[in-house]
């Protein structure tokens, strides 16, 4: 059969829809290969699935979706539930992670069920519910808890998914993850040779699994440097910008002070620009800093924030490709990658200006400074 008397040659001269037989034909192979290569299954070289993708628009052959989701079990949409109850569920970046995994399931014949939930109990409702009426095939789930109650639950109802993140526990887990780890360790390595020896370290919420990595990092970074750990140095649960400028005036009240601070959270970062202007410190200059996300506040900042930048619309990509892998029965250990972020480097990081004994001192004054113009102004 010529390619001429088949649908979809150019749009012109059809006179019946191409067969999945028509393109195993074209292609030299069998249907199932067609099939399984069409519907992503691990199994297929990425040349053999590249030829019959080839063929397959050449002639204008899709499979028609009601047939496929009856033969298959599926209905190729790969499901995200937005927890609004996040601190930053509205993210910017959002945009970018949501277009990435769009872009890399339309390119595969896949869509993307999007939906919202308001608190945890009801994420765990959507994901039973969409699963239940076959709305979504699979999940992606970002931002792991240590403890998470939506991997219990899909691993329970044997739903395939796969994390924006890492779990402390394994099994039966997939992900794509950026080693948050690694950017802490050379954020205390860079701080350390620019001359700072007291390098405070503001984690995220504590629940989540990320700040236990970021944690392992700072650690890594201390003892590469020959540095002491010192738990007061050490400040938790900051993910916004008020949480962050509490943890900063904590650590800058210390007897001795860090002359420079790690923020494992861009948004908390920025709560130290806040408390430095309330006491009079300059950021790069009296006390330097280092965060993590790459956020466009950042760069806005004065000084910008250097921090270590995720690619979200890679991370979308990739999860996308592995949630199809992992619904056409790839195992759960073959679908995780990791990668490195990459440093942004700016103004916010500089050598010390004094010691750490010195600025107590210095901290000392401008506190005393304050309470005096305070009763002044009483």
């Amino acid at each position: 059969m010529s390619a001429q008397g088949l649908n979809g040659l150019n749009g012109r001269g059809f006179t019946r829809r191409a067969t999945i037989s028509d393109v195993a034909e074209r292609a030299g192979t069998t249907k199932s290969t067609v099939s399984r290569a069409l519907n992503g299954y691990p199994d297929i070289s990425s040349h053999t699935r590249a030829r019959v993708e080839r063929v397959a628009a050449e002639l204008g052959y899709s499979p028609l979706s009601q047939a496929q989701s009856i033969r298959t079990g599926r209905v190729r949409s790969l499901g995200f539930v937005l927890q609004t109850y996040d601190h930053d569920s509205h993210r910017p970046f959002l945009a970018g992670f949501l277009a990435g995994i769009s872009r890399s399931a339309n390119a595969q014949g896949w869509d993307l069920t999007l939906t919202t939930a308001e608190s945890q109990q009801a994420t765990l409702d959507v994901l039973r519910r969409l699963a239940v009426e076959r709305k979504a095939d699979g999940f992606i789930l970002s931002r792991p808890e240590r403890n998470d109650p939506r991997v219990s639950l899909l691993l329970s109802e044997n739903i395939p998914f796969v994390l924006f993140g890492r779990t402390n526990d394994p099994t039966g887990c997939s992900w794509y993850d950026i080693l948050g780890e690694e950017a802490m360790k050379e954020a205390v390595v860079r701080l350390h040779g620019h001359g700072h020896r007291r390098i405070g370290f503001v984690n995220g919420g504590e629940h989540f699994s990320y700040s236990t990595f970021r944690l392992q990092g700072y650690l890594e970074g201390l003892k590469e440097c020959g540095l002491e750990f010192d738990a007061n140095l050490v400040a938790n649960n900051a993910a916004t910008t008020e949480q962050g400028r509490r943890a900063a005036l904590d650590l800058l009240r210390l007897e001795l002070p860090p002359t420079a601070i790690v923020y494992a959270v861009d948004m908390a970062a920025l709560g130290l620009y806040r408390a430095a202007e309330e006491i009079g410190l300059e950021i790069g200059r009296d006390i330097s800093v280092i965060a993590y996300d790459g956020i466009p506040e950042g760069l806005f900042a004065h000084p910008p924030l250097t921090t270590f930048s995720v690619d979200r619309v890679r991370a979308g990509e990739r999860l996308a490709t592995q949630l199809i892998n992992r619904i056409c029965g790839a195992e759960s250990d073959s679908q995780r990658e990791t990668e490195r972020a990459v440093l942004l480097k700016r103004n916010s990081d500089r050598p010390p200006i004094r010691s750490s004994e010195e600025f107590a001192v210095c901290l000392s004054r401008t506190a005393q400074l304050q309470l005096s113009e305070k009763k002044e102004i009483d």
